[in-house]
């Protein structure tokens, strides 16, 4: 039988700015001084070891290669894998040199696919590296993913590995790296574009479709929308209200200068903070005795109401609010855009994940709501 070469790149540094309240991560003096309130927590390693679990009863028939330490090789030793080691950071901390380093150590190798878990930055890194020279797979880890090289969470990830693994091959494709500037986004301008392409394999039931940031919508309908969720806030609630210019027209509609790509509190029609990271919305839960409400609209395009540029409602805090009480909102051609695909959760916690799936009301207009089925992914 075949030996499926894998090489497997793990940025630790992805995600790290989501909870924090940051726009991404590829500012690390920033993430680093912002963690000093918020908490610094890497889950891109877990994230990737959950991609891989179904590897570990194909373990004869896979050969790994990765670069040493936090780049991937810690944590195939720690599944049981035994990687082939190409490299290593040339620092303690790796960077975006040492990723394309890797991707060209892993082109010289042979390997039949290259598994990445990062964001759009680590996509880009790669892209730059190999182009399309090497089938890649890209396991979601970062606070923005626009690109379409990423699967829907981590578990699609493995699905699709497991599927070749088996023996069950599939035909590539190529798929669109997409990225933007970062410090215009944190500013709250979206300056995303089209950067590159990546061989993908192509499972589409797995793979994220691309963020189609900044496509025009229908201004009407989020007026009338707006309307509708202005008439329905009860005094005394707290809002968690997510980014997104779906909410941030509701809270124009109020006469408040909300935050386009962040978390802003909303209490009896006021803003009680804007801009909150995951430990300042905790804070915030403690401190209210009153009802708390989850407000939160689907990314165009690719269907996600957590874990995609929301990471500060972080899945312990959803969990805290309850199903009951997280409150969608999207206008009516936001939903037909996804033609028939659910809503998509991916919170970092497979469980909740589970549990938030299913049928939700989603409010649509003025005194408008559709049942929509939320996936589990």
């Amino acid at each position: 039988m075949t030996r499926l070469k894998l090489g497997i790149i793990v940025n630790p540094f992805a995600g790290l700015g989501g909870s924090l309240g940051l726009k991404g991560s590829d500012d690390l003096a920033l993430v680093r001084e912002r963690a000093g309130h918020g908490g610094l927590q890497p889950h891109a390693p877990a994230r990737m070891a959950r991609a891989l679990a179904p590897l570990q009863e194909h373990s004869d028939t896979l050969d790994f290669f990765a670069f040493d330490g936090s780049m991937g090789a810690n944590l195939l030793r720690e599944l049981g894998f035994n990687p082939q080691i190409l490299g290593a950071p040339q620092a303690d901390q790796s960077t975006a040199a040492d990723t394309a380093r890797a991707a060209r150590a892993m082109h010289s190798a042979g390997i039949d696919l290259l598994v990445l878990a990062g964001g759009d930055g680590t996509a880009r890194n790669i892209a730059d590296a190999v182009g399309l020279s090497v089938p890649c797979l890209g396991v979601p880890a970062g606070v923005k993913i626009h690109s379409g090289v990423y699967t829907t969470s981590p578990e699609a990830a493995g699905r699709v590995l497991k599927r070749l693994a088996d023996g069950l091959w599939a035909p590539l494709i190529e798929r669109e790296v997409r990225d933007i500037d970062e410090q215009a986004f944190a500013r709250g301008v979206v300056r995303a574009r089209h950067y590159s392409e990546l061989l993908v394999p192509e499972v589409p039931e797995a793979l994220q479709q691309v963020k189609n940031a900044g496509a025009e919508v229908d201004e009407l309908s989020q007026l009338d929308l707006a309307d509708g969720v202005i008439e329905q806030l009860d005094p005394g609630t707290l809002y968690v209200v997510g980014p997104g210019s779906t909410t941030y027209v509701i809270l124009q509609q109020l006469g408040l200068e909300g935050t386009l790509l962040g978390v802003d509190l909303l209490l009896d029609n006021q803003l009680r903070q804007k801009d909150v990271n995951a430990a300042q919305i905790r804070e915030a839960l403690a401190a209210h005795a009153g009802p708390v409400r989850i407000m939160v609209t689907a990314i165009g395009g690719q269907g996600h109401i957590f874990g995609r540029g929301n990471q500060q409602i972080a899945w312990d805090i959803i969990e805290q609010v309850g199903r009951d009480n997280i409150w969608l909102v999207a206008t009516p051609e936001k939903l037909k855009a996804l033609e028939g695909r659910p809503l998509l959760v991916d919170t970092n916690n497979p469980s909740l994940d589970r549990a938030l799936s299913g049928a939700l009301p989603v409010t649509t207009g003025y005194r408008q709501q559709v049942i929509y089925p939320v996936g589990e992914i």
